[in-house]
């Protein structure tokens, strides 16, 4: 049996060492290409202006359609028709609103100039359920289903390398 010399406990010091620095580093890179995936702007789209224009039918308590998908710059016309009662139209954070009449169409236009989802609802008391008379505009991409999808991804290759180190 060969005698032990003072090397080898260093050397497995520096073996234990360098492993140790090997998975900060390696849990590091994670987290910098996780922050990297959050806050890094996505390139802009350079989709151009389209004229979308949109039938709502509104009846006691909904509209039909009530989510709205548009691009940054659209612009929007909104035909709402009345099926039952008075009903209005307004998104909040355009502060603009249109009122129609049972069985006639009203037609508003404007600019889908400010990103993001806003709530647009019913502004003629129409009944009893008429605060639930709501639905969603959307303007432009939603970049942060994009980003969770990549922060998933990034956490299931993160176990899958955590679980094959300690195999």
């Amino acid at each position: 049996m060969p005698e032990p010399t003072l090397t080898q406990p260093i050397q497995s010091t520096v073996h234990r060492t360098f492993h140790k620095m090997r998975s900060y580093l390696s849990s590091l890179l994670f987290l910098m290409t996780g922050l990297v995936v959050v806050f890094v702007p996505l390139p802009a789209s350079t989709t151009a202006h389209q004229e979308r224009t949109f039938q709502i039918d509104a009846r006691q308590f909904s509209y039909s359609p009530s989510e709205l998908n548009v691009n940054a710059g659209d612009t929007v016309t909104i035909k709402l028709v009345s099926n039952d009662v008075v009903h209005g139209f307004y998104v909040d954070a355009y502060d603009v609103s249109v009122e129609a009449d049972p069985g006639q169409t009203a037609t508003l236009t404007f600019i889908a100039n400010k990103a993001g989802a806003f709530r647009f609802r019913c502004n003629v008391t129409c009944g009893a359920m008429h605060p639930f008379m709501i639905g969603k505009l959307t303007v432009g991409s939603n970049h942060w289903l994009y980003r969770s999808i990549g922060l998933a991804i990034l956490a299931i290759i993160g176990v899958i390398v955590s679980i094959k180190r300690k195999a």
